[in-house]
């Protein structure tokens, strides 16, 4: 877990930065409330060890910034302070606290307070629930082995050498780029709706039999959307149901379900479509044997603007080797 430890003193700061990395915690450290809220704005930590009186911003300031403007994922936060009376305390917890230690900070309290902050982080935590979700469609495929793990990853890896492009700046941040590794999972989630003697069928499709397939874009859709309207901050939510909806759309507006173009798709569509396009192409089915990376690199490059978005196409060349790492880590037979 990413933990953000604030304090103005430098040894204090660094004494919880040691006793957070004890207990394997990847840890970030900012010297007042204003650089923390600035750090938590761009990386989303999901613990804060703060300090409260601090200058520019002070403990207090800082978690009701917090509580203002995060999303589903909680910020588990604990103050530490020099304040013991129980009045202080209660202003700390109404101001968004979920636990406070008092100065000086003894070792193995702190490790009991970041461990009751971990169980109510892990109780909240997303990523089992979706991964679990996704493989709800694998389950029901032999030959898609390792696919979910391959797309998740060749989708991240896409979204991080996009972020380094200048069009995609202030697009594609952290954030941004762990929704999509946690979300691609669920490009096919629709497929729990489509009959096992289409969806399962070894040769070719009938005309009749590949619309019904089409559904699944709908289906998943359909099914994503209701709970984002049961949670419309979720954006994670918002981001797989636009991905369960349109990564089969193509960037010159011949896919479907609606034949969108160009930017009409969502971005996070438009990579995935990329990744999915890759793995079923370097992937054996029952009615073909898998190709090389060099043939489905040379594929897709021939769909530049016409299946695929071409920043994408040109993040896919800067970051094919990745692809090839990854291919091979999730597939013992490659």
């Amino acid at each position: 877990m990413k933990i953000l430890v604030v304090d103005d003193k430098a040894t204090s700061r660094k004494t919880l930065e040691i006793y957070a990395k004890k207990l394997g915690h990847e840890v970030v450290t900012a010297v007042d409330g204003q650089e923390a809220w600035n750090i938590w704005n761009t990386e989303r930590p999901r613990m804060v060890v703060t300090d409260w009186i601090m200058p520019n911003m002070n403990g207090l300031e800082l978690c009701s910034a917090i509580r203002q403007n995060e999303d589903e994922d909680y910020t588990y936060i604990v103050m530490v302070t020099a304040q013991n009376e129980i009045e202080e305390v209660i202003k700390g917890m109404k101001a968004g606290a979920d636990d406070y230690i008092v100065k000086p900070v003894n070792k193995e309290e702190f490790y009991f307070r970041l461990k009751a902050g971990e169980r109510v982080v892990h109780l909240q935590d997303k990523a089992i629930v979706i991964f679990s979700m996704a493989k709800l469609t694998e389950f029901r495929d032999a030959d898609t082995g390792s696919h979910l793990e391959r797309i998740r990853y060749f989708s991240k890896i896409l979204a991080e050498t996009l972020s380094e492009q200048s069009e995609f700046l202030s697009i594609l941040d952290s954030r941004y780029i762990n929704n999509i590794f946690l979300t691609s999972v669920l490009h096919d989630i629709g497929k729990v709706g489509v009959p096992d003697q289409i969806l399962l069928k070894p040769g070719k499709l009938t005309k009749e039999e590949f619309e019904i397939i089409k559904t699944h874009t709908l289906i998943g859709f359909e099914t994503l959307n209701e709970a984002l309207q049961k949670s419309p901050k979720a954006e994670y939510l918002r981001m797989s149901a636009e991905i369960a909806l349109s990564h089969h759309e193509k960037f010159n507006g011949c896919g479907y379900p609606y034949g969108l173009k160009g930017n009409e798709i969502p971005l996070s569509a438009r990579i995935v479509a990329l990744a999915d396009v890759y793995d079923a192409l370097t992937s054996k089915r029952v009615y073909k044997e898998a190709i090389s990376h060099d043939t489905a690199s040379n594929i897709i490059k021939k769909e530049n603007g016409k299946h695929f978005d071409p920043l994408i196409v040109k993040a896919f060349d800067l970051c094919a080797d990745q692809f090839v790492s990854i291919r091979k880590k999730f597939d013992e037979t490659y």
